[in-house]
């Protein structure tokens, strides 16, 4: 799906400012937390680890939830779609207990019933085997397909329907298109492919290579 994460090459975001050498990983302490508490939260809410499932939840926040409160606030509030969403906390729930903390007295919604998906990874990480050789070779030029995405992925819009070369052919990986949705891991070989900028953004655009890591599934052969 294009939600606000996708924004890519999009106008109106200004220069990208790139962190300081020397920045921690943690500005502040709360923001350790909130990376434990969204760690903690995703393996509540889908019963094992899934960054797909966690990556999708971020990407349906809105722009204020998304922007606003900065990284680390983001994951929060990422943090408590999932857990709405498998009905560990109702809505509302999280926001009524911080009126509470401070001296205000609102009603709570009542604990749901938990529907947390029946979850388990066929291993550990996401390098699967597949008994197939890659559809794609080193140096061979592809089109990235321009297709519809009701859910999750990871191809990006400003890389749909574009060419590029092949630069490097990765092992397979479990494919976030149906891992985020629990509907099986379905392993797809990685290609990191090299576009040129001006055939991405248009030939105004200031030249320079990206190179995006592709799963098989989203390119074709160039005629």
């Amino acid at each position: 799906m294009d939600g606000i994460a996708d924004m890519g090459g999009t106008p109106g975001w200004g220069p990208v400012r790139p962190p300081r050498r020397d920045e921690p990983v943690f500005e502040e302490p709360w923001q350790g937390r909130a990376f434990a508490l969204a760690s903690l939260s995703g393996r509540i809410a889908f019963g094992g680890v899934n960054l797909d499932a966690f990556r999708h939840g971020l990407e349906r926040l809105d722009r204020a939830a998304y922007l606003d409160d900065g990284y680390y606030g983001r994951w929060l509030n990422g943090a408590e779609l999932m857990l709405t969403d498998s009905a560990v906390l109702a809505p509302g729930a999280i926001r009524a207990r911080a009126r509470n903390l401070r001296g205000e007295r609102v009603e709570e919604p009542p604990i749901p019933e938990p529907a947390v998906p029946d979850y388990e990874p066929s291993a550990e990480g996401s390098l699967r085997p597949v008994d197939r050789p890659p559809a794609f070779a080193l140096g061979e030029r592809v089109r990235t397909k321009t297709m519809p995405v009701p859910g999750h992925t990871r191809l990006p819009g400003y890389a749909r329907g574009h060419t590029g070369i092949v630069e490097v052919v990765q092992p397979a990986f479990v494919l976030p298109d149906t891992n985020a949705h629990f509907q099986g891991e379905n392993p797809r070989y990685v290609y990191s492919v090299r576009f040129d900028s001006r055939e991405l953004w248009g030939a105004d655009a200031e030249p320079f290579a990206v190179t995006a890591d592709l799963f098989e599934n989203y390119l074709e052969a160039t005629s």
